[in-house]
């Protein structure tokens, strides 16, 4: 591997991205500087490295915090009149926040951004996956490597939909080849599910041997089917299937280390314990079903090895909407691929959508139970409300493609057709019907949308300002920032007794897809959720630090309450784990007709948390709590059971005289939705 992930995560780190650049990808010192001006705001940008003319350009933000992604994009084309190849690294003025953005330019598309955050606290190795592309090494050097070339890589790197999409072709004909395979399954429905099982707990284990989970070997089940077929003998009674893979899932995962036979540690070598259903002995692995009778040669494996072994796996320690490369998001998205969609009815929901339903759901229930708990921070008509948060900053709850171009004064032209009282109005608005520039119009927009949406944002801004907005649904009537409105709500709490209402609100809404899928809603609720949990941990350590001891006397109950939540996050290898753990048990619930679906969101899940753990040999377990039990959570079963309210489960579940009187068929009928209901 040309890049050295342990020398060039310190640099990344640090922001020494110089030294990065130069020392450990084997680009050229750079030195330009130049400024740029969008709005009024000036933007300086110092080249970091440069290779055959493709530059890596800084840009630390004047402003402190990162520049908005329509500022972006447009510090982008300024730049690109004196860099055309290039690479921008956006950091925030204390260096802890990184934004790396690649342009996508074709002819006749419109301009594709790929950006990838960072923080300092964040391991990285996801964004240096992309960096180890950008290794250019001495051989490549001397042979005369071309710009092209180099802007190839950075393509290769950040330009993610195309190595994802390659992965979704290639996915399914993986899989119905690994299908072929496997003897012993009579049924061509279980034969399926089971390649979808294998599949999923192969993929599962591809993730976390990366982070170096499985023995300290990035490479693990790769090197133990090497070793088996040396040390046993090529398909020797299905080796690897039956003597490894088998006692890896049930036996490794499901029992920990002190209770395993020394044989089997020395098979495996030091894993952790991970328990959650995933690994359990599956309904098809079971002798009652086909057990023994499944037969899986070493050839399948080495097959889906050589497959998988082409991608990148990463566990994103920041999951991101703009990032889709092989990650543990992607597994829905390729699962509601493969099925049959006619069939089954399910078909993948982009993120834009789950996000913008489960915020414009899940939020103002929040708020609403949060205002019936603490009724004075929302309706105070002599103090303080949450809603003068939007008196005094109108732009901040207004999103930035409704805000674009309305600082900047409109042509004559254009201007011109905006007073009605004028004769010629028509003639007037002519030019409306043109293509607005870039500074002025989001893409495709004709001047007539320009004014249209200024005009929009005008009056929305002065009900802002006025005071005019102070119902929550008013946000999605207005389609206001409802995200950014919670976040400061919570950050400046001026008494615990909100917070803490906005925390118990939090802490048990319950959300439920009936028709779950693989996830996207979970997922979207989570994303949701997550910022808002985190935010109250923020502002309880902020009112421990501001009372200091006197808390204990000025505020026992809530000083009380807030110590004990704190005290169940240090329980936890770190904060955040503790907050998906908690979201993931306490809030989130699905049911699908579909086990391969529920199984998947599970491993999800699973993926989501093992993601927040660093491997620490030296700690019990390697530092990786158990997996939580989510199988009451993410059940399979059929939600269609025809029930709408609790009194009617109630009768048709306790009814003893319809249910003794009940002929056979209604019998079945009764028991059938009985396991419907509890599922």
């Amino acid at each position: 591997m040309p890049l050295d992930f342990p020398r060039a995560r310190p640099l990344l780190q640090s922001c020494n991205l110089p030294q990065l650049f130069i020392e450990e990808l084997g680009w050229e010192p750079a030195h330009p500087k130049l400024t740029l001006r969008t709005g009024e705001t000036d933007y300086a940008f110092s080249a970091i490295a440069e290779k055959r003319g493709f530059t890596a350009w800084l840009c630390e933000s004047p402003t402190g915090g990162l520049p908005d992604h329509a500022t972006r994009l447009k510090l982008d084309r300024k730049l690109s009149e004196t860099s055309f190849e290039h690479l921008i690294v956006f950091v925030t003025r204390d260096r802890a926040s990184q934004s790396w953005m690649w342009v996508r330019r074709e002819q006749g598309k419109p301009l594709a951004a790929r950006t990838h955050e960072y923080h300092k606290d964040q391991p990285g190795d996801s964004l240096l996956q992309k960096l180890q592309i950008l290794y250019v090494s001495l051989e490549e050097e001397e042979a005369g490597i071309s710009t092209v070339a180099v802007a190839g890589r950075a393509r290769a790197a950040f330009d993610i939909e195309r190595v994802t999409k390659a992965f979704y072709r290639d996915f399914d004909t993986h899989r119905k080849a690994f299908l072929k395979f496997i003897d012993g399954i009579g049924e061509v429905a279980d034969c399926e599910w089971y390649a979808s099982v294998m599949l999923n707990r192969l993929m599962f284990v591809y993730f976390i041997q990366r982070k170096g989970f499985l023995d300290g070997d990035h490479n693990y089940l790769r090197n133990r089917l090497d070793r088996c077929k040396k040390e046993q003998g090529k398909d020797k009674f299905y080796t690897f299937y039956r003597y490894f893979l088998l006692r890896l899932f049930h036996e490794g995962f499901g029992k920990r280390r002190k209770d395993r036979a020394p044989d089997l540690e020395k098979l495996l070598g030091n894993i952790p314990y991970l328990n959650g259903g995933l690994f359990d002995v599956h309904e098809l692995e079971k002798p009652e079903r086909y057990g023994k009778e499944i037969a899986i040669p070493d050839k399948a494996f080495e097959r889906i090895f050589d497959y998988f072994d082409q991608y990148q796996w990463h566990l994103d320690e920041r999951p991101l909407r703009a990032d889709n490369e092989i990650n543990p998001d992607v597994l829905g998205y390729i699962f509601e691929k493969y099925i049959n969609q006619k069939q089954m009815g399910a078909y993948y929901t982009k993120e834009d959508i789950t996000e913008y339903i489960s915020k414009n759901t899940v939020l103002p229930f929040l708020f609403d139970a949060a205002r019936a708990k603490c009724k004075v921070a929302f309706e105070n008509p002599d103090g303080p409300t949450v809603w003068d948060l939007l008196r005094e900053n109108p732009n901040r709850y207004i999103y930035p493609a409704v805000r674009h171009g309305a600082d900047k004064k409109l042509p004559p032209e254009i201007a011109a057709g905006l007073d009605t009282k004028k004769p010629n109005l028509i003639e007037r608005r002519k030019p409306w019907n043109k293509p607005a520039p870039g500074d002025y119009a989001l893409p495709t927009e004709i001047w007539r949308e320009v004014v249209a949406r200024r005009l929009r944002y005008e009056e929305v801004r002065r009900k802002l300002a006025a005071g005019e907005v102070r119902e929550v649904n008013d946000f999605i009537t207005l389609n206001l920032d409802l995200r950014q409105f919670a976040q400061d709500v919570i950050q400046n709490c001026e008494g615990p007794d909100l917070l803490m209402a906005l925390w118990q609100a939090i802490t048990t809404i319950t959300v439920l897809d009936p028709t779950g899928g693989s996830g996207a809603f979970i997922f979207a609720a989570l994303n949701i959720l997550e910022p808002l949990y985190e935010a109250c941990l923020d502002r309880m350590e902020a009112f421990h630090a501001e009372w200091g001891e006197h808390g204990k006397k000025a505020h026992p109950n809530y000083h009380k309450k807030f110590t004990e939540v704190l005290a169940r996050v240090d329980a936890h290898p770190n904060r955040r784990y503790f907050v998906l753990k908690s979201i993931i048990l306490n809030n989130l619930y699905a049911v699908d007709i579909m086990e391969e679906a529920v199984e998947i969101c599970k491993l999800r899940l699973f993926l989501k948390l093992a993601a927040q753990v660093e491997p620490d040999a030296a700690k019990d377990n390697l530092g990786i709590e158990p997996l939580p039990d989510i199988d009451f959570n993410i059940r399979a079963g059929n939600t269609l059971v025809g029930y709408a309210t609790y009194n009617e489960v109630k009768r048709a579940v306790t009814s003893k005289l319809d249910f003794d009187n009940a002929g056979p068929t209604r019998h079945k009928t009764f028991k059938n939705n009985e396991l419907g209901l509890r599922n």
